[in-house]
């Protein structure tokens, strides 16, 4: 299985296989057509007050305050409905051998699919 991460602003690779978008809004400014989206899970995405909170902090994409977010975000992922989608997406990743998680963040290291991506190649290991 290869779990793959990719901006939602980028154009889609021949190789992305499942393009699955795991945030809870639609990026802003890309068209459903270009974004060429097969699933949007907004359930595994961070809740709406992580969300908030994280975007709300100036200082919230200093590596540091990440530590923080990435934890409460690995705490979210634990609990239903998030633990419930994180399944459904490993389920997609074994049956699919390729997918890619479509997010919108600018920055590609410090955003919360990082922290998903880790999880769910975790939670693909436990099988």
């Amino acid at each position: 299985m290869d779990i793959g991460m990719r901006r939602a602003y980028d154009e889609a690779g021949p190789d992305d296989g499942l393009r699955i978008l795991v945030d809870r809004l639609w990026p802003r400014g890309v068209s459903k057509e270009r974004a060429r989206i097969d699933r949007w899970e907004k359930a595994v995405a961070p809740s709406p007050d992580l969300r908030r909170s994280w975007h709300a902090d100036p200082h919230g994409h200093d590596p540091d305050r990440f530590a923080a977010f990435a934890d409460a975000y690995r705490a979210e992922l634990r609990r239903p409905p998030a633990s419930d989608a994180l399944d459904e997406l490993a389920e997609l990743a074994r049956s699919h051998g390729r997918v890619t998680l479509v997010y919108g963040a600018r920055d590609p290291e410090i955003n919360h699919v990082v922290v998903l991506r880790e999880a769910l190649l975790g939670r693909l290991g436990d099988a």
